[in-house]
């Protein structure tokens, strides 16, 4: 059980641009998320995530895929960085790559997708492949998901959704942006439940306190 007392610690695994990384960066910095990204890591050495970590005073870790023998040898380097700084919350922020989840991490790794899962998600589905897969089907509504990782990509037990209309006019760009907005919101939510101990597994979904 989470320690009220003391700010939960994240880590936080990117690819890429790391919009994500900032938001939580930002609620943080306001007060807003009682929280303290203890590390982040990248899987891609040029990702401008890794900048905007360092600029807060983040320590940074590389470990690119292709490095690594297998997905297994690949998760473990990753995990062994996030035990080393003590997180107690593993963030997926972004990150593009498959990730075996150990069993001391069980239920305690978050991924946010920008869809409601269970639609239009899974292996290929990111960035704006889902919101072009989403104007593409022509539906009304789409929103983003924050869930626990499991083995699988974009699956495990559903924590929080949140939704966003889908416009007739709207590009990928657009509704990209829509979605973020809710993301901004479900995200540290999320995190918050977590650290403050409203979070319970009751076998394979979450309930809340």
């Amino acid at each position: 059980m989470q320690d009220q007392s003391k700010p939960l610690r994240l880590a936080v695994l990117l690819s890429g641009s790391g919009t994500t990384l900032q938001n939580l960066i930002d609620r943080i910095a306001d007060g807003r998320l009682a929280a303290q990204i203890a590390l982040v890591v990248s899987s891609n050495p040029a990702a401008f995530g890794l900048q905007r970590a360092e600029l807060a005073g983040i320590p940074t870790a590389i470990v690119e895929r292709k490095t690594c023998a297998d997905d297994r040898h690949f998760s473990e380097r990753i995990f062994t960085l996030c035990r080393n700084a003590d997180a107690q919350l593993v963030c997926m922020a972004g990150f593009l790559k498959f990730l075996l989840i150990p069993d001391d991490f069980r239920w305690r790794v978050m991924n946010i997708h920008p869809s409601l899962i269970p639609a239009f998600c899974g292996k290929g589905f990111y960035g704006h492949r889902v919101h072009e897969a989403v104007l593409a089907a022509g539906v009304k509504g789409s929103g983003c998901t924050v869930h626990f990782a499991d083995n699988q990509y974009d699956h495990g037990p559903i924590i929080l959704q949140r939704q966003a209309p889908v416009f007739a006019n709207d590009t990928p760009e657009t509704l990209a942006q829509r979605v973020f907005e809710q993301e901004c919101e479900a995200y540290p939510e999320a995190i918050q439940l977590f650290a403050e101990n409203h979070l319970i597994m009751e076998g394979h979904e979450v309930r809340r306190r």
